[in-house]
């Protein structure tokens, strides 16, 4: 378990893997806690992130069949060559031994999870990454629930056991280190398409124009 504390151990596109654990259409639906169009657009710019830079995806979903219902399709679209772990029944997502193995075989050691529920399906999956000895990073507007209560509860508990707490531009900014390395361009423009659409009206004023 790795609980030192930024800069020792920066989130690094060497070590980094994205975990996106039960983004079902039926779920989606109950979240309450972030607004649900906030979690959506912030759950596909961390799919664009993690594919502009590279890193490796693990996808979950729990009880397809059943109420919770299918993968957001525009996700899946996203990400089509990601593997797709179908629990049928583990809350947990690391107690699915496809899961675990599907971690493993990432070779990273740093995960970045979100999901719904924050509480339970990222809270679980990010204690349990933690006591398996990665380092996590549990992405609260990336993911949601049905309640802030709820939130506050799994943030203070996953804090405890050594999660480290973040956000969707935080992960990606720290991924980026610095504007000018690769994939600077494409940050800005997820920050304004997705993460921060207040963003977009900023760029023309450093566009160079004709």
């Amino acid at each position: 378990m790795s609980t030192a504390p930024y800069p020792i151990e920066k989130l690094s596109r060497d070590r980094a893997a994205v975990v996106l654990v039960d983004h079902q259409v039926g779920l989606l639906l109950g979240v309450e806690d972030p607004d649900r169009e906030l979690l959506r657009r912030n759950v596909m710019a961390l799919a664009k992130t993690a594919k502009a830079y590279g890193l490796p995806v693990v996808l979950t979903t729990s009880a397809e069949s059943g109420p919770n219902g299918i993968l957001l399709p525009e996700l899946r679209a996203e990400l089509p060559d990601a593997p797709v772990v179908r629990r049928p029944g583990e809350i947990d997502a690391f107690d699915n031994e496809e899961f675990a193995a599907a971690i493993r075989a990432t070779g990273r050691d740093q995960l970045i999870i979100a999901g719904i529920s924050t509480d339970v399906c990222v809270s679980f999956a990010a204690q349990s990454a933690v006591a398996a000895g990665y380092q996590a990073h549990a992405v609260l507007d990336a993911s949601g629930t049905w309640n802030h209560l709820a939130t506050l509860a799994a943030a203070r508990r996953m804090e405890n056991a050594g999660v480290t707490l973040n956000n969707t531009v935080a992960v990606a900014a720290e991924l980026q280190g610095d504007w000018r390395n690769q994939g600077g361009d494409q940050l800005a423009g997820l920050f304004a398409s997705h993460a921060m659409p207040f963003y977009g009206s900023l760029i023309p004023y450093v566009t160079p124009q004709d």
